[in-house]
């Protein structure tokens, strides 16, 4: 099949390049030329591991293609895909939709005949409506069909979760747009891959409802973390506990910091005010909201204690800076929150991250850049884990107790064993675990 994916972020690359991967004839769409230009010089804007070979391979097979025209790339398809960017609206919390819209507008005014548009973008109950309107209000005179097709692309393991999905969300209102969802997803068929026809409003209110109940168990476990550190429990031992039984399950039971990145915070908010405007208030996903914004902000506390009560004058070594290992995605990390706070307190702060440098340097003003985890932790009055990345889960104790000022590290990925870290002579701080010898 021929598909258009208007949308080079992070969705729409990883979807465009899989769809490809699958046999199928694409061309992603950008109206940033510069990216368009570095796409097809063969760099890929994100990091996401073996993105870059699979651009690559499909790229030479002829199956994938960039532009930024979309009206060359909307005539040469039968199916469009919109994976532009939704972002929280400012006051309010609702998906900004408007890149969406401009999107659906001119795919409209470029059609020269039948065309199924399709939602890849996050986006609130009801948006499928005003697509379709939208389309009609614009070309009457052509024939549209409009579809959902949530993503579940976990950064750091995207392509796997495309190749491989658990399943496939596909939201339809015409048995001819089903059939063309059907046909884009054969490939999956043989690995049978359970394919979810739906409505367009079930399809959208999915994804929103997968995002926050994941969210919600971040969020139980961290305020279960919480409670252990009051009454000198294991949040390992607790998610563990639960964890094993088939209702819960074991993933998203780690506790830490606090949920970042491009997806949760932004869908919970969205799913809060949509929630809100049809009148059914979701109060449970409103306090996971707060919870997980108040929790970010109280971390630097922690460090503040680790240091004695005062940060004036003390430098502190942090690893880690985007929201999670494998990706590049600065977008709401816990970081964002700890380090200026770290900075008010009067610290001198260095600090390191394998892929998120780049993007850091332009979110966080006042910090000292190193060149590796060591050369963060050089001089160091205190460590502070934010973000788990295999480096820094094997680093040399040794070496780090050598190149500190002090020996005192705050895990809050609980990366470490306390036992270990005290018997080696570290001052050690983790999240809801007891720490041997502190009461």
């Amino acid at each position: 099949m021929r598909v258009a994916m208007i949308g080079t972020g992070y969705v729409g690359l990883v979807s465009g390049t899989c769809f490809s991967e699958f046999g199928h004839s694409v061309v992603c769409v950008d109206n940033d030329q510069s990216k368009i230009e570095r796409l097809l010089r063969g760099e890929i804007p994100i990091y996401e591991p073996g993105l870059e070979d699979l651009v690559a391979r499909n790229v030479r097979a002829g199956r994938l293609g960039f532009t930024s025209d979309l009206a060359e790339a909307v005539r040469g398809a039968e199916v469009v895909f919109i994976a532009v960017g939704t972002p929280s609206r400012r006051g309010d919390g609702h998906a900004d939709l408007s890149y969406v819209f401009e999107a659906v507008r001119q795919v409209a005014l470029a059609a020269d005949g039948y065309r199924l548009v399709v939602t890849k973008s996050t986006v609130p109950v009801g948006t499928g409506g005003q697509v379709r309107a939208l389309l009609a209000e614009t070309r009457p005179d052509v024939d549209f069909d409009v579809a959902s097709n949530p993503e579940f692309l976990r950064e750091g393991s995207a392509i796997e979760d495309f190749m491989r999905p658990d399943r496939v969300v596909a939201g339809t209102d015409s048995e001819r747009a089903r059939d063309l969802m059907t046909e884009l997803y054969r490939p999956l068929f043989l690995m049978e891959t359970p394919i979810v026809h739906t409505t367009i409003e079930s399809a959208e209110l999915i994804k929103y409802a997968a995002n926050a109940f994941l969210a919600t168990k971040i969020t139980f476990i961290n305020e279960m973390a919480d409670l252990c550190e009051k009454v000198g429990a294991n949040v390992h031992d607790i998610a563990r506990g639960i964890g094993l039984d088939g209702r819960i399950g074991r993933k998203f039971l780690h506790a830490g910091p606090g949920f970042g990145g491009s997806c949760f915070p932004k869908d919970t908010r969205a799913l809060v005010s949509s929630a809100q405007q049809y009148g059914a208030p979701l109060t449970l996903v409103e306090q996971v909201v707060s919870s997980n914004e108040a929790r970010k902000r109280r971390m630097a506390e922690r460090v503040v204690a680790a240091a004695g009560g005062s940060l004036r004058d003390k430098t502190v070594g942090v690893l880690g800076l985007t929201f999670k290992p494998n990706t590049d995605d600065m977008r709401e990390a816990p970081s964002l929150d700890i380090v200026p706070a770290l900075l008010r307190a009067g610290a001198r702060v260095r600090a390191y991250d394998p892929e998120g440098m780049t993007e850091a340097r332009r979110l966080l003003t006042g910090v000292t850049w190193a060149a590796d985890a060591y050369d963060a932790l050089e001089g160091a009055d205190v460590a502070v884990l934010i973000t788990e990345w295999n480096q820094f889960r094997a680093l040399d104790l040794d070496r780090v107790k050598a190149v500190m000022k002090a020996p005192v590290m705050v895990d809050l990925r609980n990366v470490y064993a306390p036992s270990e870290m005290v018997g080696r002579g570290f001052t050690y701080t983790s999240i809801g675990r007891p720490t041997p010898g502190v009461a």
